[in-house]
């Protein structure tokens, strides 16, 4: 298998792994888009698990702010506890054990905090990062926004849910394209991006 160019940010299975970060109970009420996030997130892990792409989950001191929201599916996952505002502590020990991985695929909660530390983590440590932006949020659109653009102006790949699963899957003869295919036959969720994304929009050009 050639390896991914990181200049064009190609995704494939054997070298991808998806982060799930911080989607708990209470956030609900909090996180713009809160629901829509969720599912989309959900989405990509049932594609993570029927490509055989490894997921690692984690929860920003459950204590107090609750587990994993059950509809995210993320049954069978064993979270990893965390106060750190980045993923990549907690998560050392596996990204140390994977010399292949090449591509993060990231979604969850707030961008401006957990998402974009995570992502300069990963970027520092010479990882190709893949945000998906339809299943990350914050509390104020305008942290989701510049988070947004602060990402992308470090060296990640901002991307949809959709575009993604496609790269993943690759070819419509891949054995699991029909599975895969029931789950993007309806399209995402609509979660305020064509807000954030529409006019002649400075942070994002």
């Amino acid at each position: 298998m050639a390896a991914a160019r990181p200049s064009l940010g190609r995704v494939l299975p054997g070298s991808s792994i998806l982060f799930l970060c911080d989607m708990q109970e209470k956030f609900r009420h909090k996180i713009a888009y809160f629901p829509q996030i969720v599912s989309v997130a959900a989405r990509m892990l049932r594609v993570a698990r029927l490509l055989e792409v490894p997921v690692m989950l984690t929860e920003q001191y459950p204590q107090g702010l609750g587990p994993t929201v059950p509809e995210l599916g993320a049954e069978g996952l064993q979270p990893l506890s965390k106060t750190c505002f980045s993923m990549v502590p907690a998560l050392r020990r596996e990204l140390d054990s994977r010399p292949q991985l090449q591509s993060v695929l990231l979604c969850g909660i707030e961008a401006q905090a957990c998402i974009l530390n995570t992502t300069l983590d990963l970027l520092d440590r010479g990882l190709q990062v893949h945000v998906v932006v339809d299943a990350c949020s914050s509390r104020s659109q305008v942290d989701r926004l510049v988070a947004l653009a602060r990402m992308r102006q470090s060296g990640a790949f901002l991307s949809t849910s959709e575009g993604l699963i496609l790269q993943l899957v690759g070819d419509a003869a891949n054995p699991q394209f029909k599975e895969i295919q029931k789950l993007i036959k309806e399209p995402a969720p609509d979660s305020g991006l064509l807000g954030l994304f529409q006019g002649q929009n400075p942070l994002l050009h």
